[in-house]
């Protein structure tokens, strides 16, 4: 699998290509499956999770499908009820509960096991499956906010007053999602990725000492390669080697050359298009997209993807040239 030397740092004519949130709104064909069946409907039942995973492949030629699920997922298996509206929405919790939630329950989320064996099955062997997780420290926002935010006060707030009790309960999400995630390597997934997408409301310190351990012990026990992708966390990246992740996740606040440097070049990266330019034309996405390879050069172990998810509102055809300028 291309994916898979990539991640080994084996020399290849051209990076590999799969991209954030490919399986999803910006397709006809799931908006179409979606008139039926709502999105916990689509996670929860594996062979529309597996149908709409596999409808960004039929369409175009990536290297890569990363399972259609939700990084509040695994909270079922701890009992924890989220609703989406559309985002997700649930009783806040304080630090406490969440350091004594119950044990997780990895039979509770079987399905997206299931889903994952299905997709195996249906695509060849040169092709990956993802399967993914989101990082300890982003489930603790949303758990202790009650849903999203634009800066997680609430949630900085507690973390700051109470900082071992942040560790007890980050700690009890981080066994959690490793073993979510071992679950789904054990189904069929190649590779898994671990999402913290709210890394970036720390300060380096905070995702030295809060963040990063969570994550690392989330990665520690899983064997199979991994990815870690903490956004908007630039000033943390000196820093972010101790998760011991197999790749790094870049997004697109800072050129590819420049944070592979920072980060170590002896260890693969992924990134990292702005997902804006693929609002904008084929030509524009063709000369931004050479320009993050000429910033990669050639060397080993560089993952093409957008620096975050894909907008509802791009174009098929601005992706088609996307994946056309990384093929080419």
């Amino acid at each position: 699998m291309r994916i898979l030397d990539a991640l080994a740092m084996r020399p290849l004519d051209r990076p590999p290509v799969w991209f954030m949130r490919q399986a999803g709104r910006y397709l006809p064909e799931y908006m179409d499956l979606r008139k039926a069946h709502t999105f916990q409907e689509s996670v929860h039942q594996p062979d529309i999770a597996a149908e709409i995973t596999l409808q960004p492949m039929r369409r175009f030629d990536l290297d890569a499908a990363i399972i259609f699920s939700d990084i509040m997922t695994p909270l079922e298996g701890m009992g924890i009820h989220v609703d989406f509206n559309p985002g997700p929405s649930l009783e806040p919790m304080t630090l406490a509960e969440v350091a004594n939630v119950p044990s997780f329950q990895v039979e509770k989320v079987s399905f997206v096991g299931e889903a994952i064996t299905e997709v195996r099955a249906s695509l060849d062997s040169s092709r990956a499956v993802i399967g993914f997780a989101g990082a300890p420290f982003t489930l603790l926002c949303y758990l202790l906010e009650g849903g999203g935010s634009k800066d997680f006060m609430a949630a900085r707030s507690a973390i700051a007053a109470d900082p071992e009790l942040a560790t007890r309960a980050l700690h009890r999400l981080a066994e959690a999602q490793g073993a979510y995630l071992e679950m789904q390597i054990a189904a069929g997934a190649d590779v898994v990725q671990l999402f913290d997408s709210w890394a970036g409301v720390l300060s380096r310190q905070g995702l030295r000492d809060i963040a990063f351990p969570a994550a690392q012990t989330a990665l520690e026990r899983l064997a199979a390669p991994t990815i870690y992708f903490a956004q908007a966390a630039s000033h943390g990246w000196s820093d972010i080697r101790s998760v011991g992740a197999t790749a790094y996740g870049i997004d697109w606040r800072v050129p590819l050359d420049v944070a592979w440097d920072t980060i170590g070049t002896d260890v693969p990266v992924q990134g990292n298009l702005d997902p804006a330019i693929l609002r904008s034309s084929p030509a524009v996405i063709t000369t931004a997209v050479e320009e993050i390879l000429a910033q990669a050069n050639g060397r080993p172990g560089h993952i093409f993807n957008l620096g975050h998810g894909i907008n509802k509102d791009t174009p098929i055809a601005n992706v088609e040239a996307m994946i056309n300028a990384v093929r080419s």
